[in-house]
């Protein structure tokens, strides 16, 4: 067969069901091989960036590999924003980059660069395939190391003139493969050190969501008490409405759940991404010492030295830990402190569930009204801007996967692409997005593709008509901001333009039966209100003198 049909029937092998992206001249070969296949969908793009948002959206939710294709040179580069997030954030994708024909890859030619070693540093790996006969254990490879923990982006490179070869092989069986696991006598040592400690708080990270993990996250707790904080990609490791619940970290500045930290004698850390939130930051003042429960071993870093470290699969570290405590039992821990912070965080998140308020609608209200309307496995991504600390800090999460933030890299324009990529997924889930207008305007193009595609998804754009998170962050460091205003496009022409749904709200409390006129529509909808970002510097004044409120 050609070495194309191969290439996609490796790709078929190995479960692929979407290849977002955009093609050209140099993958022609590749884009009819797909077109024959009735196992995988290529899903035409945009933008190749809103492709790899659309493939990272996909692995984030299923925790399966999806694809993103482009042809060579500006194709390539239009990806690695997307792959760069993919890859920090742990979602597993398997990049696709066509290229010139290998007799002229030594040498200056049009469009021709080395897209490998552009993406060494934004993937697990990244190969090039010079004889076809290699394709199938190059596939198998990628594949393996794109879902293995911790996962993230692979990409491989196809020659044009590679593509068009004959070439007599066949895709290699694919095989289960079991995670790692920690030693009984590791997980022990942080047992022992469990039992030693009088107040001891847990941070869930990214790895936590994980399904497995998570179940044995919540018996762990069940069983201690021991209350949880989790970062912004680990909400809802834990129900939010659980006692041990507290509140999500990483804001930068001390919140009730850095509170928490600073006043435990013992942090465990439960697939801690130290990319979320640097320990300097959480662990101020702190002299707890850290039980580092992950896939991997700790990074190096003068804040954060473990005590222990648990390094395996971590549902089976939870689950050993657990039987441990079944068997063994631990002391009574003292969390009368956590209790106060607990009535706090309940008394601040209620505050603004009764606001009334014309022209501009608090950040608060709003998402309290989402919280109430949207269903506890229901989906809401955010973009990334001043609306993502927001979400982070005040939309409460009952199941993992429910709340999607991009927060290792942090690409703006995520949202838009997320979103249209999830509903292919969750067809029986509400899928909701919410992103600034700076944001939603760096991937507006994927609106066709939306359309094309009729995805049932509602994107609510927070307008402030400025880089708001930027503006946020200046104000506080110098007092003053720089210019970060701009204007916006008329978004109901916008909307109508590109055949969307269109709504706008500007009270306050009307939100709530705008929220319910979703489901009469069919498609995409375009959901715009003017937010009220004077609630940023107020949060800022809040948040600085919180920790005096608290005696240590």
């Amino acid at each position: 067969m050609k070495t194309s049909d191969l290439f996609i029937k490796c790709l078929e092998n190995e479960g692929i069901e979407y290849i977002f992206g955009v093609p050209g001249e140099e993958n022609a070969d590749f884009l009819m091989s797909l077109h024959k296949s009735k196992k995988i969908e290529f899903i035409l793009t945009r933008h190749e960036q809103g492709a790899a948002f659309m493939a990272e959206s996909y692995g984030k939710l299923t925790g399966k590999l999806s694809c993103c294709l482009s042809t060579l040179g500006p194709g390539a580069t239009n990806l690695l924003t997307g792959v760069a997030d993919a890859n920090m954030d742990h979602s597993p994708i398997l990049v696709i980059t066509g290229q010139g024909a290998s007799d002229r890859l030594h040498k200056e030619s049009h469009q021709i660069m080395d897209v490998c070693d552009m993406f060494k540093s934004v993937t697990k790996w990244t190969t090039s395939v010079r004889n076809p006969s290699t394709i199938p254990e190059i596939i198998r490879k990628a594949v393996r190391l794109a879902t293995l923990e911790k996962p993230g982006a692979v990409h491989i490179e196809l020659p044009e003139d590679i593509a068009k070869l004959e070439v007599n092989s066949q895709p290699l069986e694919s095989f289960p493969f079991r995670r790692s696991i920690a030693e009984d006598t590791i997980v022990y040592k942080a047992y022992d050190l469990l039992k030693k400690s009088k107040s001891p708080i847990l941070i869930a990270g990214n790895g936590a969501i994980r399904k497995r993990a998570s179940r044995q996250l919540r018996e762990f707790c069940e069983r201690t008490n021991i209350p949880v904080v989790t970062t912004f990609m680990g909400k809802g490791a834990v129900d939010c409405e659980a006692d041990y619940f507290l509140s999500t970290v990483g804001l930068g500045a001390v919140d009730f759940g850095d509170i928490a930290i600073n006043n435990s004698d013992l942090v465990i850390t439960l697939g801690y991404d130290m990319v979320e939130y640097h320990p300097k930051l959480w662990s101020r003042n702190s002299e707890a010492k850290i039980i580092h429960i992950d896939f991997e071993a700790a990074e190096i870093d003068e804040y954060y030295i473990p005590e222990v470290e648990v390094v395996g699969d971590l549902a089976h570290s939870l689950s050993t830990l657990n039987n441990m405590i079944d068997k063994e039992s631990i002391p009574d821990f003292d969390f009368k402190y956590v209790q106060k912070i607990r009535k706090d965080i309940d008394n601040d998140s209620e505050k603004y569930k009764n606001n009334k308020q014309v022209g501009l609608i608090k950040p608060q209200k709003f998402l309290y009204d989402l919280r109430v309307y949207l269903g506890k496995k229901d989906l809401l991504i955010s973009d990334v801007g001043a609306h993502k600390m927001w979400i982070a800090r005040d939309f409460k999460c009952y199941e993992p996967n429910t709340c999607i933030i991009p927060n290792g890299f942090c690409s703006m324009g995520y949202a838009l692409p997320a979103a249209i990529s999830a509903s292919l997924i969750s067809k029986e889930k509400k899928v909701f997005a919410i992103s600034g207008d700076a944001g939603f305007l760096m991937n507006v193009q994927e609106m066709e593709t939306a359309k094309r595609l009729n995805s049932n998804i509602i994107i609510i754009i927070w307008e402030d008509k400025s880089y708001g998170l930027i503006k946020w962050k200046q104000q506080v460091q110098f007092g003053e901001s720089t210019d970060l205003d701009f204007d916006n496009p008329n978004w109901e022409k916008l909307a109508n333009s590109f055949e969307w749904n269109y709504i706008f709200e500007d009270d306050s409390s009307q939100i709530q039966d705008k929220l319910k006129q979703t489901e009469e529509l069919n498609g995409p909808t375009l959901f715009v209100i003017p937010i009220d970002y004077s609630e940023n510097e107020k949060l800022t004044s809040f948040l600085s003198s919180l920790e005096e409120n608290y005696d240590k």
